[in-house]
């Protein structure tokens, strides 16, 4: 079983105890005017997905506890939870530099330096 924390209320559980919601990042295509929207957008929003094998970005939700959504990031090969962070956030910058394939591409205008 995979132990995982609730970054809103702080509730430690059991896989059980949270909802995989998949891939974390995913934006849904904007527009006033629906027909605007490609065919390839709509395809890629539905169905096209990251599944690397390391470092990945997921979406959970806490059942048991707030029942609110919130990030992880994961490495698929050892199961070991590296962040929890807010749906509203960006991961913390090392793991974003640590990113590699599809997740480095998609991180990387969105780090900011300082």
């Amino acid at each position: 079983m995979l132990e995982i924390k609730c970054p809103v209320c702080g509730v430690v559980g059991e896989e059980g105890d949270f909802h995989g919601g998949g891939q974390a990042h995913i934006t849904r295509p904007a527009t006033d005017n629906p027909a605007n929207i490609s065919d390839e957008a709509q395809r890629d929003y539905l169905f096209m997905r990251h599944n690397p094998k390391g470092l990945h970005f997921e979406r959970w939700r806490c059942d048991r506890g707030c029942g609110k959504w919130f990030h992880a990031a994961r490495d698929t090969v050892t199961n070991e939870f590296k962040a929890y962070y807010s749906i509203r956030e960006l991961p913390p910058v090392e793991l974003m530099k640590a990113a590699t394939g599809s997740w480095a591409e998609y991180f990387k205008d969105k780090m900011v330096t300082k």
